[in-house]
C-alpha cells in the first residue's frame, strides 16, 4: 500500500550517542532534501537529495559533519522538503 500523505517521524533513538534513525513516508515521487541543521540553523549534514518514488524510507545520522567530523553535543533539527512538503523535527546528540 502506497502511502496516501507526506510524514517525517521523530527521530529514534532521541536523544541518541552513536546513530539515530530518521523515518519518512512519500506519497508521491519528487525530488527530496533531508537535512541537519545546528541550532543556529546552519547546514551540518546533508543526509538525502535525490529524486524518490513514494513510499516509506529509512536514514541513519551518525553525527558526523560533511567533512566527516564529529559534531558536538547538543540540539539540532532535521528537516525533509519533498516539493511544496517541508516539516522539520528536533533530535538531540549527547556524547
Amino acid at each position: 500500500v502506497l502511502p496516501g500523505v507526506f510524514e517525517l517521524w521523530p527521530n529514534y533513538p532521541n536523544p541518541f550517542n552513536a546513530q539515530t534513525l530518521i523515518s519518512y513516508q512519500l506519497p508521491q515521487k519528487g525530488a527530496v532534501k533531508l537535512t541537519i541543521y545546528n541550532i543556529a540553523g546552519q547546514p551540518v549534514k546533508r543526509l538525502v537529495n535525490e529524486v524518490q518514488l513514494s513510499g516509506t524510507y529509512q536514514t541513519t545520522w551518525d553525527g558526523m559533519d560533511e567533512e566527516g567530523k564529529s559534531v558536538g553535543s547538543g540540539v539540532y533539527v532535521y528537516r525533509l522538503q519533498a516539493g511544496f512538503y517541508e516539516q522539520t523535527r528536533r533530535l538531540v546528540l549527547l556524547k
